[in-house]
């Protein structure tokens, strides 16, 4: 019994010295940005999303930016790839059944995204309005 009480005793001063350090790290948010969200569900889209995953690792100042790549499948007519960053749409495309060209769309949505963000710092630096910006 003694020594379940000192265990306790031992537990509960751990956890008065512990407890300032967890509000300190509540009230710090951790961001994690720059990253290719994967939410495709064929070959397709899973081997867009590798190529373009590979261009944007090659992009240099994407902090800030996350993409997510979307898949809707319609059974018979193929898939339709959507790319958003930071939830605003711009780039859309279809795979029919046959195979084409992944890694030329690929290299097509990684151009418009680097056009949109070009028109991003653009904008941040003449003081222009980023919200009327659709890239399709």
């Amino acid at each position: 019994m003694k020594k379940i009480a000192h265990l306790l005793t031992k537990s509960s001063v751990l956890l008065v010295l512990l407890l300032p350090l967890q509000k300190t790290l509540a009230n710090q948010e951790i961001e994690i940005d720059g990253l290719v969200i994967d939410r495709t569900l064929t070959r397709f889209g899973k081997d867009f999303n590798f190529y373009y995953s590979s261009y944007w690792r090659e992009i240099p100042h994407t902090q800030g930016y996350n993409v997510i790549i979307h898949e809707t499948v319609f059974p018979q007519a193929g898939t339709l790839l959507t790319l958003e960053i930071n939830n605003q749409k711009i780039y859309r495309t279809h795979f029919g059944r046959r195979m084409s060209s992944v890694e030329d769309r690929a290299k097509q949505a990684i151009l418009m995204t680097i056009d949109y963000l070009a028109k991003i710092k653009a904008n941040e630096l003449t003081g222009g309005n980023t919200r009327e910006m659709d890239g399709y």
